[in-house]
């Protein structure tokens, strides 16, 4: 099931000589939960992989996912518009306020315990970076259910979409970037958003979701939640991005890519925003609101398998794949839906719901397989290793 070998003898070449550099400037990460960390990863005995810790980790934001998804499939509990769906209980945002901060923690600390046991490896860091880019679906739709949809204080599928699609390019270009200066700048909205999220559902877990049904200004919480969103997220990410690669030009500190080159990781992430933007703008049954929870699920899915092939790219130091086969399949959904099934509904959300299960066994198989042969190459095991304690 894991033989398939996606990665190629160059790509496996070019890993044999990955060095990591990073530079972290973020003064939460470098005064408070770097400390923290280096505290806790002393708590965990050297025989634990870094490669579990960062799979637990992921887990829990799995697990908050499953959880929102079984209390509140279509987003309406929080949502005035709804008033026969009941709302979540208190207990379950505080349980989801712990999952984050764990999560948050494991994959702060995965880094630190590998070289604590001196297992430090590309394999870690493409395993660590492919699950974040995963994760960067799970955790703005799980906060969906914070506001509920289609009422005065809630937010849209289709304005959420718009939030998906705001978090996507800010982690694609931040490994973009990385793609063309061989650096990665660790940007200070990851532990912003860590610890908001963190905060947003602790504190509804105390007060309740009525907490954001507020006007300011005129404009209700949902509205004003997205703003800052946009507008911090956008200003404290994409400028820092651009600016870095321009330096990295003028100071001849990169790769020194021609245009064509530094901009090819991008043609993918266009493509895919066409394909969903299409589909959500002229779907017959307005797909988007019918089912956004599996909509959602699918772009995410497919975005980390997009970022996942652009991160194999960087590290090995490769030239970026423009087509990604995924794209096959989601372009026939979108034909079927907009051209054949114009008059038959359900058959579009049928279409959604077979590509949705389709990319996620693809791109979980595409997952394993990869680490698989990473495993092999190196002569590692993923989740297990064999160091001696001190």
């Amino acid at each position: 099931m894991t033989d398939h070998k996606y990665l190629t003898n160059e790509q496996l070449n070019g890993f044999d000589n990955y060095k990591y550099s990073s530079i972290d400037t973020s003064p939460l990460s470098i005064h408070v939960m770097h400390p923290f960390w280096n505290y806790i990863v002393t708590l965990f005995p050297k025989w634990i992989a870094p490669n579990l810790l960062t799979f637990s980790g992921f887990l829990f934001t799995v697990l908050n996912l499953i959880l929102f998804t079984i209390y509140d499939y279509g987003f309406q509990a929080s949502s005035e518009s709804y008033p026969d769906v009941p709302q979540l209980p208190n207990w379950l945002f505080i349980v989801a306020a712990v999952n984050i901060f764990l999560a948050y923690t494991l994959d702060g600390i995965d880094g630190k315990q590998a070289r604590r046991t001196k297992t430090s490896g590309p394999l870690g860091e493409l395993f660590d970076h492919g699950l974040d880019s995963y994760t960067a679906a799970m955790i703005p739709v799980s906060l969906f259910s914070l506001f509920g949809r289609d009422g005065f204080y809630s937010v849209s599928p289709f304005r959420m979409y718009l939030i998906c699609w705001h978090v996507f390019l800010c982690f694609f270009l931040s490994h973009w970037e990385k793609y063309n200066t061989g650096v990665l700048f660790l940007p200070w909205g990851y532990d912003i958003s860590m610890w908001g999220s963190t905060l947003l559902f602790l504190l509804t877990g105390i007060f309740s979701t009525n907490l954001y049904k507020f006007t300011l200004f005129g404009f209700p919480g949902g509205v004003v939640f997205e703003v800052v969103l946009h507008i911090t997220s956008f200003l404290g990410n994409v400028p820092i991005i651009f600016l870095n690669v321009y330096k990295s030009y003028v100071n001849k500190t990169g790769k020194m890519l021609s245009f064509y080159e530094a901009i090819r990781p991008l043609i993918p992430m266009g493509f895919f925003l066409f394909l969903t933007g299409l589909w959500v703008l002229f779907s017959p049954s307005n797909i988007l609101d019918r089912d956004p929870r599996v909509f959602f699920l699918y772009m995410g899915t497919l975005f980390s398998n997009i970022c996942c092939q652009l991160i194999i790219s960087q590290m090995s130091n490769t030239r970026c794949e423009v087509f990604n086969w995924l794209f096959l399949p989601s372009g026939l959904a979108v034909f079927l839906s907009l051209c054949i099934f114009n008059n038959f509904p359900s058959l579009e959300l049928l279409t959604l719901h077979v590509l949705c299960i389709f990319v996620t066994v693809s791109h979980i198989h595409y997952g394993t397989s990869v680490v698989q042969q990473l495993c092999e190459h190196f002569k590692i095991q993923c989740f297990t290793i064999n160091v001696k304690d001190d």
